[in-house]
Formats: C-alpha cells, structure tokens, sequence
C-alpha cells in the first residue's frame, strides 16, 4: 500500500487539506489571509491514498517547495532526505523510482497478440493487458515439440532409414540432433543474458553480433523459414495427391516415364493455390491460425502414438501388407490385386493383370518380356514385425542411381534385355541417392529449436523456461527419432522402407501401414500437421522480416516495415508469399529441403558463434542464468554446423554464404549505424588492444615507416572548417591506409565549453566525411592555443598508435595581423615537433590543392637536404592517388662550387633506381656571388620591422611595470623612468634598454598567462583609471623624442624617419636572406608550372629573439610560388634501398 505524508497548516479541516496543492496561502508567500494564519505551525498529515506522482513513493507536498512545479511533474527530488542528490535527480533518477518503473514492465510478444486486440477492438478502448503466465511446458516444451517433429518424419523418414541403412541413418541423426541441442545450449546462455524480447534468434544474433551479421543472418534465417513454409505446402500436397485422393490429379502420365514429371506439375498448381489460400487467411486473421495451433500440435501427438502402438502390436500381431516380389525386384501393386502369372478358376489356368503389364496379350502362348520369363513371383510380409529379424538385412545401405530398381536381397535370374525395363511396372529410386544427400534432407526434421525463445514474450518466467523447455523437447525428439531408426529398420521389410511413395503397399504412407489403429491416423495427421506448419511459417517469416525492417539496418527493405492499421505486415506478407512461390515451383521436397537446411545450419552457426565470443571476451553484460554452457561446446556446435552445411550441398552452402557476405557488406556500406553492444565491436577491442601492446614492444622498422597524421585544423567563429582541403590532402597522402588523427583547439576551460567542443568535433567529422577522410578526431579546450597544440602533439594517438608527422597550413596572413601570437604558435609548433622528432608538413596555398584527377603535371621534388627520405616517399605515396597518378616525379637537387654536378646527377640516379622510383632528375649550381642590394633591402625592411616591434613591445612591458609599481605605491621609480637620458649616462641607459628588449616578450607572455588564469577581482584590482593602457598619440611622441635624445656613446637614430647603414646590418640575417633569396629565384624559375612543390623546410633560431625573422626568410623562400609544401623530416630514415 503506498503512503504519502501532506503538510497542513493547524486549525484548518482535513477536507481542504486533502487537495493537497490547494492550500490557502502561507505566512511569507503572500496571498489573503496571511495575517490570520501567521501563527498557523504546519504539520504532516498521514495520508494512505495513491500516489498522484504515479511512483509508487511517499511524497512531501511541502509549502516551501514550489506546488506549480510539483502539478507539472517537474520535481527534481523526492522528499527532503535526499536533497544532497536534489541537482542530479533530472537524469539520475531514484532507485526506488527506477525499481517501480521495472516492476510495471510488461514484455509483450512482438505481432501475434497485439494484432489479435487490435482486430477484436476496432474503434473501442484497449483493454488492459494481462501479464504473461505461460509455463515451461506450455509455452516452450510443446511448442518445440509441434515445430521439431513435422513433414520430414511422416514422408522420409523411412526411406531414409531404408537407404542409408539402420547405421548410418543412426549416424545422420545423431548428428544433427548433436548440432541443435549444442545450439540449443548456446541459445540458452544467450536467451537469459538479460530480457529477450520476441524476435527469437534474430534479436540474439544481432544485439550478440552486431548489425552487420544480426541483419545477414536475420535475413537468411527469415530465407529459412519461408523455404520451410514451401517445404511444409509441399509435404501437405504430396499427402493429398498421393495417399487421401489421387484422382484429384489434374495432370496425368500416358506413360510410366512421364509420371514423375506430372507429379511435379500437379504439385506446382496446387501448392500455388494452397499457398494463397493460406496467405489469405494469414492476412484476414491470424488469430484462427493460432486457435487451431493446438489441433495440429494433437494431430502430431495422435499420430506419434499411433506409431509406437503400431510397433508394440507387430510383436504379436503384424498388419497384413503383401509385397509382390518378381525375382529379386519389387513390383508396384496397385494394378493388380493378386501376386500370380495364372492362377486355376474352374480348372483352368487363366492369366491375371500381373500377366497383362509383362506381356503383349492375356493369352499363355503370349510373348512375355524376358526377366518375367524367367522368373517367378513371390510374396512377402511388408510388415514382418518387430522379431522377425528383419533389422539384420536393413543394417546397412542400399544406395544407387536415378532409375534402380528396389531389388530384395535374394537370387533371381538376370535377363539379357533390360530396354523395357522402364515401362513396366517396377519401384525404382526416382532420384540419385548417396549420404550427403540424405543429411540435407533430414536436417529440417530438427529445426523448430527456436519457438521458445521466439514466445519469450509470452512465458511466466522465460529464463527458466527457454532453457529447460528447449532442452527437454530436444532430448524427446532426439530419443523419438533415434528409436524411430530403430523400430523402422526392425519392424519393416527394407524393399519396402526404400519405397518412398508406398507404391509396392497399394499407395500407403509406408509409415502408415506400420501404425495402429489405421494408416488413416498416420495419413490425417501428418496432413494437419503439414497444414499447420505451413500456416506458422507464414505467419512467423513476415513479421520476423518486419522486425528487421524496423530496426532499420536495411535500408531497402524499410518498405516491408509497415502493414495495415493494427500492425499486420502486409507487405512482408507478399514479399514472402513471393518467395515461397520459387520453392513450390521447385515442386520436389527433396530438392527444397537442403534449400532450408543451409540457412538454419547458418543461423545456428552464428548463435554458437555469439555465445562462444561473449564466453572468451568475458564481456562484463556476459552473466547468463544458464550456467551449463562453455566455450568449447559452443565452438563445436558452430564447426559441426558447418560441417553439416558442405556435407549436405558443398554449392548451396557457398550460395547461401554468397548471399550472407552479400548482405553484410551492403549492410556494413549502407546501413543505419547501430550500437548495440555487440560482441563483434568487443573482438575488435581486444584485437585492437593485442595489436597495439605489439606494436608498442619495438618502434617500426624503415620498410614498414608511413606517415600517421596529425592534421592541426583550426576553426573560424562559427567553429567551421577554415581550410578543408587539408583533409583532402590527407585522404590523397594515405590513401584510406594509417593512421589520422584530426585535431583542433578551441581556447577556453572545458566546463564552459563542453557542449561548443561536441559540436565542433561533429563539423570535424562531417567535415572528414565529405573529404573521405578515414580517421579520429579530438577536440582539445585548453586556456590557450599554444598549450592546446603542444598537448595534441604530446598526447595524441595510443601506444605503438601515435603520429609521427604534423601537418599544418602556412600561416599566409602572418604579416597583415597585428596579434603575433598566430605566427609565434606556429614556430612553437615547428620547435615541438622536431623536438618529438616528428615530421612536419606544412602546406602554403592549401586552398588551392587539386581535389579532381589531374591529367598531367609534375611533383617537384627541391632536395636541398637530406632529411630521412621524406621528400622522396611523400611523392611516390602521393602518386598512389587517382589525383596525382598521371603526374611526373622531378627531383632538383643544389650543388655547390666545389661539387661535380655531373657526378652528382649520375649518383642520384642511381639512388632512386635502387629505390625503384620514377623521376627526372636535374642538378641546380648555386655558384657563390656577391649579395644584392635586394638582398640587403630586403634585410633592411626585415630588422626595421622588428625593432619596431620591439619598442612597441618594450612599451606594453612598461606598461605593465607601471601597474606593479602602482600596485607596490612606488610611482617616483616609475617618474624617474620617463625622465629625459643624460649625456653623461648613455651606456647604462642603452644596456638597461637592450635588457628590456630581451626580457620584454618573456615578461609579456609570463604577465599574459597570469591574467588568463586570475580572478575577475584581481584584473578589476590591477586597472586604476590613470593608466594608459593603449599606445596613444601623446605617448607615441614623447617616446620618440626620448629617442633621438643624443648620445656620447652610441648615436640612436629614429626607426621611423632614418634608414641604417647597410654596414650596421646583422650579417647573419644577411647570409639568410641571400639563401632564401636566391633559393626561390632557381625554384620559381625552375617549378612555377608544377602542379605541387616539395621543398626541405629552415629550422627556427635556437633562440626566440629572431622569430619575426624566420618567418620572414620563409615568406622569401616561398614567394612567387602557388602551392607547396614544406617538408621537415623526424630525424630518422623513412626510405630504404633494401627489400
């Protein structure tokens, strides 16, 4: 009983406090009455009435929690004793909440009974529900028993045990029956792995497996079933146009020759009509189908007893079935009535109608064929009986070729002419038989293992029930069909059992004549249970078709997911009539059964495979109820499974693998993304983590070296992609093989970002996506940019997994921005990767990289340095790309004063054919001339902009010392400062100023940091108003005029109005620039056609101080080139001339 506690104020009724929200107002909270009720204490009111929140949990309907909120149902916590929790209650409900919502649960079987309400209930309100109470034996034990025991053991079995004889009809069964009830175990551990809701073995495959071999299987399986229900209309049509009412026969063979194929096309036309009364009934309503399931489970029953009745009656009375024997050979009898050549009517010898088929006239001078001739006619008991002996001449097989003749094994004389043997009146085998043949066939007698689990729906408590009662029916029809080899061998003459159609016992079901009362109950019978199986096929297939529709992992078969108003599969329906059809028009049972039994033995093989995969990945979801299951047994149910699928049609089985592998790559290429925790996904785990602790062991050796990318991406404001073809670059380098791993930063802490860091990391991969980039992504929120990219280089990747090449984008707008930040970042960058020694690519114009297949063109390759072999691998690789495979490789190469360039171009063809490379090769001298005034110019501009940055920077750190020495009240060292520099004092001024100018930029960024990470309070404490925080005119000309204040010493001259001395340059920028210089005029001249330039990438000064300068001699470097890449190697070789 649920009890809730209401808080009143005293002195009011209990009638106005069982409203609960309706109180009248409380002191504080406004509203009248508030002075008459400022005394009023509330109290708990005990109240036993059901909770209106519907959890099943005392409630306090409390006056100083919102009661708007609680009517919306948007309280957040229960009660005051677990206010701690009172934040998390939204997404992290109570236990007692959660436990009730699981209590009111109820797991309904998916098609049947829905569709039953929905039909009995049009237009009027649902009744409730009532939860499932169906036992072991009624919802598992007979259910299996009605689908296991079926067409195959009225119809074949039989004339399997006469010929493959007792032994091997023993093996064969045994076999099959070993391979289900070791699925059935396997099945078991999955189906109480958890809640199993109706869908049977598709729902265990696929949550077991995945989507890509859930929807294979799930589809072959649904192939199964429908085949099954051809099979089933088959079996019901063969019983009634052979045994119930032969003339019915609309087709009918002049000749015996043509009998056989008049039987096929009699059971072409009336399995078709079968077929679509059955599916019309399926479609109108289901229901029936389900209410006369009962009848054909006692129709199955019925006629099992009748049998063993029959077999304990032969012992002491053996039924009368005459078998008319011409030599050796058994003749069919339903055309004559007496087993004799004459016989004596009124004293004399007349012929009978056996006479008639050997000879051409009833009269005895007549010309009779030969073995007829020669032989007599004898007669025998069909049914000898149980201790006859009989089990000793059917121990072993008897079998032959299409058209042999069932021959007893007994002495006869052979005739010379056996032409005519195919007209007369003989039983012979209608088709070839040999052992695999016999396993297809009788390997759908022991399906139906999955009804259980496809009712689990229905079943009071299924994991016990599915277990035992699948287990159980098994172990019975495993005795029933083991005794039935037996008894069949022991108690029935073997010409007989290798007679499949009954034609030697006047067109009786040969198991019919061994039953009692009647072969009637046999015939009947097995007719219903045919009929019944059939319907259950047709009613399980569409809805197992459309539970694979729905879950939408086939794209093209989400047609098949809707049906009528009340859910009925209309569609499905029709699809599976459709197929049902190419299995009646195959018209043979014979032939449709291996059909069937390939897609079952491959449905089992992937339920052995999924519980043996759950048992050695030791899952932690992995903890079934049903705990007599292992690995092993598991592993040799699945290699008896496939063993069974090549022994019984080595062809249908590669067909039916076709069609799976088929499946699950239009399912793995097309398909809906699916998690369902399956334990493919976890094999790929523990492959990855085996394969990534071996790699870890030793670094790659050079052979095996490629480029595993970090790209560094960055992001505009809208956290979109500012240069995507980056990735197209990738895509082109790799050509979908290693590893990539696109990285970005976004600045900030990741509290406040998160959700801005999920988001860009989908434009990432949407991103990745439309380039065809195969990868990973990671978003890193880091306080700054530098940090960030510092830890993507450090941290990315996993073991023996990680990057060894960075690629970046060159910075081209380095010198419009007036932030450096951007191009300080970028010679961190290149200092941290050679520091982790990892190479470096770094791409100019990436914009402009071809994207389309290039006709011709060439990748030039300026080889100024020898860096590991990266400038030839990245080529080679490239050219593996459908973008660059028609361009040329072309190899520069620079040679001094002092080099033989003949020699050199020799030796470096000689080195690309010993690295079985392709290329052009030109040596470029690079003879040592005098430094132009453009070189000189170009220095000039170079250091003018960086002593300009330079004051500008030592400006912003005296700001910044202004607000210090504020802060320490020393504004007299700060006046003293910004006095005029006497004559007298020059030299200590100056080296104080270059002091500065070092430690400037190491103070900013230090002091940068730290108003990053303070407080809003210490940056409002750190402001006062008389500050000059910005770089105004005032401050601008008195700086200047400090300047050209004049010095003994050392003449300062004014950066902004003179120009230095090309003397006073720093000589080493010079010798730099002149490099760059004259490097980029033999690169344009020689590369400015090329469709990709590779260049050998500077290394940055050791030191920061000439940063802005390194920059600079790269800009020259790559001037008046459009797209090129600079590379820097790692510091290890990547290339070989070994094999």
């Amino acid at each position: 009983m649920t009890e809730r506690f209401v808080v009143i104020p005293v002195g009011h009724s209990n009638e106005s406090t069982k409203e609960g929200a309706q109180h009248d107002p409380i002191p504080g909270f406004g509203g009248e009455g508030e002075l008459d009720q400022r005394e009023a204490v509330p109290i708990l009111e005990y109240n036993r009435e059901p909770n209106k929140y519907g959890d099943g949990n005392p409630k306090e309907n409390s006056p100083f929690i919102n009661n708007i909120d609680n009517e919306k149902g948007s309280s957040l916590y229960d009660g005051t004793n677990m206010a701690l929790f009172e934040e998390e209650m939204d997404s992290n409900p109570m236990v007692s909440s959660l436990l009730s919502k699981l209590a009111n649960y109820t797991n309904l079987t998916q098609g049947v009974r829905e569709h039953e309400e929905a039909d009995e209930e049009e237009g009027a309100k649902k009744k409730t529900i009532k939860s499932p109470q169906m036992g072991t034996f009624m919802g598992v034990y007979l259910p299996c028993m009605q689908n296991i025991l079926g067409v195959i053991l009225f119809l074949r079995m039989t004339w399997i045990v006469g010929t493959a004889g007792i032994m091997e009809a023993f093996a064969i069964v045994a076999m099959c029956c070993c391979c289900t009830m070791l699925t059935a175990i396997s099945m078991s551990a999955i189906a109480t792995n958890g809640v199993v809701p109706a869908g049977g073995s598709y729902y265990m495959i696929s949550r077991s497996l995945g989507p890509e071999f859930g929807g294979a299987v799930g589809l072959c399986f649904y192939l199964g079933t429908t085949f099954a229900g051809s099979m089933y209309i088959l079996g019901t049509i063969e019983i009634l146009l052979t045994y119930i009412i032969p003339s019915a026969a609309i087709f009918k063979a002049a000749e015996k020759e043509h009998e056989a194929a008049a039987l096929l096309n009699n059971m072409r036309v009336y399995g078709t009509c079968c077929l679509a009364l059955m599916s019309i009934v399926v479609f109108v309503g289901v229901k029936y189908v389900n209410k006369l399931a009962l009848v054909f489970l006692a129709c199955v029953i019925l006629s099992i007893f009748a049998i063993y009745a029959g077999v304990i009656k032969t012992i002491f009375e053996p039924p009368e079935f005459p078998i008319c024997v011409l030599g050796n050979r058994t003749l069919q009898n339903h055309q004559f009535d007496k087993c004799l050549k004459t016989e004596i009517i009124n004293n004399k010898t007349v012929t009978t109608k056996l006479w008639r088929l050997f000879c051409d006239s009833p009269h005895l001078n007549a010309t009779c064929n030969e073995y007829f001739s020669l032989n007599n006619v004898t007669v025998i008991q069909g049914i000898p009986g149980l201790t006859s002996g009989a089990i000793s001449e059917n121990m072993w097989s008897s079998y032959g070729p299409a058209g042999m003749m069932v021959e007893k094994k007994m002495e006869s004389l052979e005739a010379s002419d056996t032409s005519s043997d195919m007209y007369l009146p003989y039983v012979v085998n209608d088709i070839a038989t040999f052992f695999t043949l016999l396993v297809g066939i009788y390997f759908p007698s022991v399906t139906g293992i999955m009804a259980g689990s496809n009712r689990s729906g229905d079943l009071r408590d299924a994991q016990r029930s599915i277990p035992i009662g699948t287990i159980l029916a098994i172990a019975t029809t495993t005795i029933i069909y083991l005794s039935c080899v037996v008894l069949f061998g022991a108690c029935i003459e073997g010409v007989v059992l290798r007679d499949k159609f009954g034609d030697s016992v006047k067109k009786n079901l040969v198991i019919g004549t061994l039953s009692w009362p009647s072969p009637w109950v046999i015939v009947i019978g097995s007719f219903f249970s045919c009929c019944g199986a059939g319907l259950q096929s047709l009613t399980g297939a569409p809805r197992l078709l459309q539970a694979i529709a729905r879950d939408g992992i086939v794209p093209f078969l989400e047609v098949f997911g809707h049906g009528k108003a009340n859910g009925e599969p209309t569609w499905a329906l029709l699809l599976t009539a459709g197929i049902c059809e190419i299995g009646i028009l195959i018209a043979s049972l014979d032939a449709v059964a291996p059909i069937l039994s390939m897609f079952f033995l491959m449905c089992y093989l992937f339920v052995n495979l999924a519980c043996a995969l759950q048992t050695l990945l030791r899952t932690p979801n992995w903890r079934p109820r049903f705990k007599y299951y292992h690995w092993a047994l598991s592993f040799l149910g699945m290699s008896l499974c496939l063993a069974l699928m090549f022994i019984s049609s080595w062809y249908y089985a590669l067909v039916a693998m076709v069609i799976a592998g088929c499946i699950y790559k239009y399912i793995e290429y097309r398909g809906a993304e699916k998690e369902w925790g399956d334990g493919i996904r976890g094999l790929s785990l523990n492959a990855a983590r085996y394969a990534l602790i071996r790699l870890e062991e030793s670094p790659p050796h050079t052979k095996n070296w490629r480029p595993q990318m970090l790209v560094l991406l960055k992001l505009d404001s809208e956290l979109q992609v500012k240069h995507p073809r980056l990735l197209s670059f990738t895509t082109q380098l790799k050509a979908g093989r290693g590893l990539t791993i696109v990285g970005s930063v976004l600045e900030g802490t990741y509290l406040t970002h998160e959700s801005k860091a999920k988001q860009a990391e989908q434009t990432i991969k949407k991103a990745m996506s439309t380039e065809k980039t195969k990868g990973f992504c990671h978003v890193v929120v880091s306080s700054n940019l530098r940090d960030g990219v510092s830890h993507l280089i450090q941290s990315a990747g996993l073991g023996g997994m990680k990057h060894n090449t960075v690629l970046v984008a060159w910075p081209s707008s380095w010198k419009q921005t007036h932030d450096p930040l951007g191009w300080k970042n970028f010679v961190e960058t290149v200092r941290e990767t050679t520091a982790a020694h990892q190479a470096l690519l770094v791409a100019k114009n990436v914009d402009n990289f071809p994207h389309q297949r290039l006709g011709e063109g060439t990748i030039d390759v300026w080889w100024v340095v020898h860096d590991g072999g990266m400038l030839m691998l990245l080529p080679f690789l490239l050219r593996q790309h459908k973008v660059w495979r028609k361009c040329k490789m072309r190899i520069f190469t620079v040679a001094q004063l002092d080099d033989n360039s003949i020699q050199m171009k020799k030796d470096l063809q000689m080195f690309l054919y010993h690295l079985r490379l392709n290329a052009e090769v030109e040596v470029v001298e690079m003879h040592s001339s005098d430094i132009s005034a453009f070189t000189y110019e170009k220095t000039l501009v170079m250091e003018q902009r960086s002593q300009m940055l330079k004051q500008m920077q030592l400006s912003r750190t005296e700001r910044e010392r202004e607000i210090q020495s504020i802060t320490d009240e020393s504004r007299s060292s700060i006046r003293r400062k910004n006095r005029p520099v006497f004559q007298g004092s020059g030299t200590s001024n100056q080296a104080a100023q270059l002091e500065d100018d070092s430690d400037g930029e190491e103070k900013l960024n230090h002091d940068k940091d730290k108003l990053s990470h303070g407080t809003p309070n210490d940056s409002a404490d750190a402001t006062p108003e008389r500050v000059h925080m910005t770089w105004t005119k005032e401050k601008f000309i008195s700086e200047r005029a400090r300047i050209r204040e004049p010095s003994t010493n050392m003449p300062v001259r004014d950066i902004f109005n003179m120009k230095p001395e090309w003397e006073s340059l720093n000589q080493s920028n010079v010798r730099r620039m002149h490099t760059a210089v004259k490097l980029n005029e033999m690169v344009v001249n020689k590369s400015q056609g090329a469709r990709l330039v590779l260049l050998n990438m500077p290394g940055p000064p050791k030191s920061c101080g000439g940063d802005e300068n390194y920059m600079e001699f790269l800009e020259v470097l790559l001037e008046g080139l459009n797209q090129v890449l600079l590379v820097r190697g790692g510091g290890r070789e990547v290339i070989t001339i070994y094999s």
